[in-house]
């Protein structure tokens, strides 16, 4: 089932679009994984985890600005939300950290690149290098992962979850960003049956996900 919500923040001018030859490309490995019709391996974590190390030094001021709408919608109007620990999976610079710490009472960053941790030093007060593929948590021990512009792991997602967790899912880039996946390609690909509730706010698109 999904709800879908009306826009109340509208998107403003200036989206910044990536480049349309290298988004198609990361949109189409994106739903291959998601879908199981691409392995994730060693190979794959390195290649990202070197890229946005790369990437590190300048994220804040090229990437991360003028993209927290569709996030703060998602927690004003995704709920109700349960309480317990936030799992921020491909935390990167920490810029949307303190907005779940508003309404979590604890939140793990974690990311696959070192050097992203690095520049969160000051904002994420809990972080973790790992690959979302192999989640360092127990089953069920997460009330809510929070996946802005990340790859679906779909069992590592719905192995953590508590029974009322729930997954924020956010692309910052609506369906321009690079790692889209609609609502509905991401209930589809996690196990078991989930229920939706979704909007569009700024540039982007979030949904919240629970089982049903």
């Amino acid at each position: 089932m999904s709800r879908i919500l009306p826009r109340i923040l509208p998107s403003p001018d200036g989206k910044p679009l990536p480049p349309h030859d290298t988004a198609q490309a990361f949109r189409a490995f994106a739903h291959d994984l998601a879908a199981g019709r691409r392995q994730w391996g060693a190979g794959e974590a390195a290649f990202l985890g070197g890229l946005f190390d790369q990437l590190a030094a300048d994220w804040d001021t090229t990437q991360a600005t003028g993209r927290v709408d569709p996030l703060l919608d998602a927690l004003t109007r995704g709920g109700p939300l349960p309480a317990g620990r936030c799992l921020e999976v491909g935390s990167g610079t920490g810029h949307f950290t303190s907005h779940l710490e508003s309404v979590f009472p604890g939140v793990i960053s974690l990311d696959l690149s070192e050097q992203m941790l690095r520049q969160a030093t000051t904002r994420s007060p809990v972080r973790i290098r790992a690959d979302a593929s192999a989640l360092p948590v127990a089953d069920k021990s997460i009330a809510a992962i929070a996946a802005i512009d990340m790859l679906l792991f779909p069992a590592e997602t719905a192995r953590v979850l508590a029974p009322d967790g729930v997954l924020l899912w956010i692309n910052q880039l609506g369906q321009d960003g690079p790692l889209y996946l609609s609502a509905e390609e991401v209930a589809d690909a996690l196990p078991g049956h989930w229920e939706t509730t979704e909007s569009e706010a700024g540039w982007g698109t979030w949904a919240v996900l629970r089982r049903s």
